[in-house]
């Protein structure tokens, strides 16, 4: 029989051990990234199963073709109206708010945004539902008539978006101020939940507009609602004032116009390839369906470090850190750079049996080779990406939005005549390389650029660290690829023979990994069991 003081030692344990879970609890750099990583996975494969279900319900058509288009015109008007994520310029706003202990002029600021943005964004919504119709004309001129007005209702369904999608973006950025980011981890989970209900309990009565539907629930319940609910738990006290001189109102401003105006290669190039793929009947839909499997991994390593980062990196900065603040940067993307290379490896090896596991229904045997094929030239790149999420948040931290702005639009300008050039010789294949030739561009773009400004010192990358990790993921790759051509299973056959070859694969490709790492001496594996102990 427990005594109660056993009784409230244990249940301190169990609070210090789930404590990480609690709606208010602050976390470090190294939890939030785990955090962060945990609910990608999770999202990632929430979208997984969203992708198969889509796949399996409406496959690689004019109905999805449609579908996947409508997005193009919410996201611009989120991307050029705010910036694409509100919280990056609000929240070196928000920290000196919180540094000088004024939590009440914070939430003022807060305010202002919120309510000046809305409007602005409401009639800019109002504007697009009226002119839709044309824009998918000028987007898609290869659409049939059928597809275009499929495309043009649904992105009439899918445009208050943007709206809810700020007013979670501007609420969650006081809840990462304070290190809270249970909500930012959660949201992501509810909306993909929110497009899978929209196909399975939706899509005998609504069809493909069913998606748009689940695309609309999702938003408003995860991102914006449950986010706000956060933000006044945790004691936000909203002003319902209009203000557009108050000087927060015009800082944020001119942190975020250079965002607006910018063109960052990791939006244009779905609006890029998209304009292109139209031309071919199910080209967007396994293009978007590629880009879907390889975000899963790349939101993981990039975009949730990236993320988990941001509010540490702006502290470090704030305070005057410079050393601290160029080792920090250097160190994330060292280490993401490192695992990406591994987990390419892994994803060409294993791309048919991989992307074969969303074949069933209406996605055809032969939509799953042509969607493998993209799937492996994206993973090649996949470092790029990860890297890129890093180094773009460095500047974010830094306060300066202008250099990647004008980073991005020429980065852009100089890839547009590469997609064109690839596509016509090369098919959608040809967009697929376009968007890795692209994409590397604004990496190392970006790490000059860090560099030139003295930010981020270039010397500082663990390059050793990175050559042992890419001899380890050609070593892994080409083991992994000839154990699998070496059990020569049956193609198309069943799903039975992909996980065999991806659960025997992955046992080589970690092996291999793990042999050589352990074997060149590289501290990456000692890195990885210290953090998890």
């Amino acid at each position: 029989m427990s005594t109660p003081d056993n009784s409230i030692e244990a249940a301190t344990v169990r609070a210090g051990r789930f404590g990480w879970l609690r709606l208010s609890h602050t976390h470090t750099a190294f939890s939030a990234t785990l955090l962060i990583m945990a609910s990608t996975f999770l999202s990632g494969v929430l979208g997984l199963v969203r992708t198969k279900f889509i796949n399996k319900i409406f496959g690689a058509g004019q109905a999805t073709d449609a579908y996947n288009a409508a997005f193009q015109l919410p996201d611009m008007l989120g991307y050029f109206l705010v910036g694409g994520v509100a919280s990056i310029s609000l929240m070196s706003i928000l920290n000196r708010y919180k540094q000088a202990g004024d939590e009440e002029g914070g939430d003022r600021a807060l305010s202002i945004v919120l309510n000046a943005m809305m409007v602005v964004l409401t009639v800019a919504i109002l504007l697009a539902e009226i002119f839709a119709p044309l824009y998918t004309r000028i987007a898609f001129p290869k659409f049939t008539p059928e597809s275009a007005l499929v495309c043009t209702r649904l992105t009439r369904i899918i445009l208050p978006g943007p709206l809810f999608f700020f007013i979670g973006g501007v609420l969650g950025s006081r809840l990462l101020v304070r290190k809270i980011f249970l909500y930012q981890a959660v949201t992501p989970l509810i909306y993909n939940l929110g497009i899978i209900f929209g196909a399975v309990f939706l899509s005998n009565r609504f069809g493909i507009y069913s998606l748009g539907i689940g695309v609309m629930a999702g938003i408003i319940v995860g991102p914006a609602g449950f986010t706000a609910y956060g933000a006044f738990r945790n004691g936000l006290k909203y002003v319902p004032v209009f203000d557009l001189r108050h000087p927060a109102f015009l800082e944020w401003l001119r942190l975020t116009l250079p965002l607006m105006i910018g063109v960052s290669l990791t939006f244009a190039d779905k609006w890029i390839s998209s304009y292109y793929a139209s031309s071919v009947e199910g080209g967007i839909s396994r293009l978007n369906v590629a880009k879907n499997l390889f975000n899963a991994p790349m939101s993981i390593l990039g975009q949730a470090a990236g993320a988990a980062s941001l509010p540490f990196f702006s502290a470090l900065f704030a305070q005057g850190r410079m050393t601290d603040f160029s080792g920090a940067v250097n160190r994330s993307v060292s280490r993401v750079l490192a695992t990406a290379l591994l987990a390419g490896a892994w994803m060409v090896a294993l791309s048919f049996p991989i992307i074969d596991l969303f074949r069933g229904g209406s996605f055809k045997l032969s939509d799953a080779v042509e969607t493998s094929q993209y799937f492996t030239i994206f993973a090649v790149s996949i470092a790029a990406w990860s890297a890129q999420a890093i180094y773009s948040r460095s500047f974010y931290a830094a306060g300066n939005t202008l250099t990647p702005a004008i980073a991005g639009w020429g980065v852009t300008l100089i890839s547009i005549p590469v997609y064109a050039v690839l596509f016509h010789q090369m098919g959608v294949s040809g967009l697929a390389v376009a968007s890795d030739v692209g994409m590397v561009l604004s990496t190392v773009t970006l790490a000059v650029l860090l560099h030139r400004n003295r930010l981020v010192s270039l010397a500082g990358l663990e390059l050793g660290e990175l050559g042992r990790s890419l001899l380890a993921a050609c070593v892994s790759f080409a083991g992994t690829a000839w154990c699998v051509r070496w059990m020569n299973l049956p193609r198309g056959r069943g799903h039975r023979s992909d996980f065999i070859a991806i659960a025997v694969g992955t046992v080589v490709w970690a092996a291999l990994c793990a042999a050589v790492l352990v074997g060149t001496g590289s501290k990456l594996p000692r890195q990885l069991l210290r953090r998890k102990s």
